[in-house]
């Protein structure tokens, strides 16, 4: 997930687990821990006596398979006002002898002050149980019924039930009112695929929400020819509101790409003005922004997209987010054909330092361009090349070229038939970084490049 320059996490360590902490982690990645609830203090096990005084249990027929059963009123016991519980006979055969059989007890004196029941020698048996349960003063409870956790107390309710407890109600931010359990999200994961792109985007492992955004889209040229397209958004995870961001600088920047290619706008020309759209969607999102959140940053995302038409490779970037390309025939080189805007890619420019020591700094990934009301003069980055092989555009966050950051390191765990099977593909690499420990949200979209044949029409 894309930064900008901030302090380290309060607390260092979580206190349950001691694991380090990433700053503006508000879960603890390893266990899980919120890190916003106060500590509760230990609530120690009440130590019980030994040896313990236990009931002696009770016979077993030897020609039988089970043993008799235990009722509770075997047991005597006290209520929590010391008083001796009632030692009421439980029935467990369901067949309650009717008053006055042979064999029947005699009803028994009425309670002081109390008028005894009389029930109804054909009254059901559930009437009769209740009849004799208030007569002790008492009442049953109907036994609960599991189909009435997926019915909404209102005909008009539309609350969703809680995919852990199936019990509770999911709360406006997303909680079990039951459990407490938090309800995955619709952008924890999500994939799209189309016949020329695919994407893929995953939480991760570290983070409790995704803030990555992709738009991925197929349309025509003017001459008739195909042109695939993929958007790929990081939200600053230092700003307000960056999922947010993210989703609106994907969908804006698809959008322009989509009016402006049919009508025979150069890519690169189509790709300058998409991300020119983009920052002008975040940017008015600043001015929605809330009272309450009014001292932090303004919402704020990276982005980074591809075009392939044409027999034309078209890049586009604003940010650390990343394009690759990826040869079909892995005997000839890869490239990374973007370059970050980020405090570790200024110090190997300047000759300061080279890549291996700028990565390694924990300044690293602080970003120098980003979209955002409070961003620099926004400088979009295009380029366009003409590559003489089939292959595969890799357009990723670095929630993944973190685990793959040189060209050759992403060829290695790009699948051989990425081409053939971009959403495979996508998944594989996704899961990478997810085998790698999942750090960030990850999220990478996969176009094929095919050499177009002799005559076809070009942009």
């Amino acid at each position: 997930m894309s930064q900008k320059p901030k302090p380290p996490h309060p607390l260092g360590t979580c206190p349950e687990c001691s694991e380090p902490l990433e700053s503006g982690d508000r879960f603890c990645g390893a266990c899980g821990h919120d890190l916003s609830a106060t500590p509760r203090p230990d609530r120690p096990t009440v130590p019980i006596s030994l040896p313990a005084s236990w009931p002696e249990p009770p016979p077993r027929d030897p020609n039988s398979l089970t043993t008799a059963t235990q009722h509770p009123g075997d047991l005597p016991g006290t209520d929590s006002g010391g008083h001796d519980l009632p030692t009421i006979p439980v029935r467990t055969d369901g067949v309650p002898e009717a008053s006055g059989a042979p064999g029947a007890a005699a009803p028994g004196p009425a309670a002081p002050g109390r008028a005894a029941a009389e029930p109804d020698a054909g009254e059901p048996a559930e009437g009769r149980a209740q009849a004799e349960a208030e007569a002790e003063g008492d009442f049953t409870l109907a036994a609960p019924d599991p189909r009435a956790a997926l019915r909404s107390p209102d005909a008009g309710d539309d609350r969703k039930v809680c995919v852990a407890c199936r019990t509770g109600w999911v709360d406006r931010d997303g909680y079990c009112e039951h459990c407490g359990h938090a309800q995955p999200r619709e952008r924890d994961h999500m994939e799209e695929e189309l016949p020329t792109v695919a994407a893929v985007s995953d939480r991760g492992l570290r983070h409790h929400r995704n803030e990555d955004a992709f738009a991925v889209c197929s349309t025509a040229l003017p001459d008739g020819s195909p042109a695939a397209l993929a958007i790929v958004c990081d939200g600053v995870s230092s700003a307000t509101r960056p999922d947010e961001a993210s989703s609106a600088a994907a969908s804006a920047a698809g959008a322009a790409l989509l009016a402006a290619l049919p009508r025979g706008t150069h890519p690169q020309q189509a790709m300058h003005e998409a991300i020119v759209a983009a920052a002008e969607a975040v940017n008015s999102l600043a001015e929605e922004t809330p009272k309450e959140h009014e001292h932090q940053n303004s919402p704020a995302c990276t982005i980074v997209g591809s075009i392939v038409a044409g027999g034309l490779l078209v890049v586009g970037w604003v940010g650390d987010s990343r394009v690759y390309w990826v040869p079909d025939d892995r005997s000839t080189p890869p490239a990374r054909l973007t370059e970050d805007d980020s405090w570790a890619a200024q110090m190997v420019a300047a000759g300061l330092m080279n890549e291996a020591e700028a990565y390694a700094d924990e300044r690293a990934h602080a970003i120098t361009g980003w979209l955002g009301a409070d961003a620099y003069e926004l400088e979009p980055h295009t380029a366009a090349f003409k590559p003489d092989r089939p292959g595969v555009v890799v357009v990723c966050t670095d929630g993944l070229w973190n685990y793959a950051e040189g060209a050759e390191d992403m060829a290695r765990v790009v699948p051989p038939d990425a081409a053939d099977r971009p959403l495979h593909g996508a998944q594989v690499l996704v899961g990478h970084a997810l085998d790698g420990g999942g750090h960030d949200n990850v999220t990478v979209a996969l176009l094929p490049f095919a050499v177009p044949s002799p005559g076809a029409g070009s942009a």
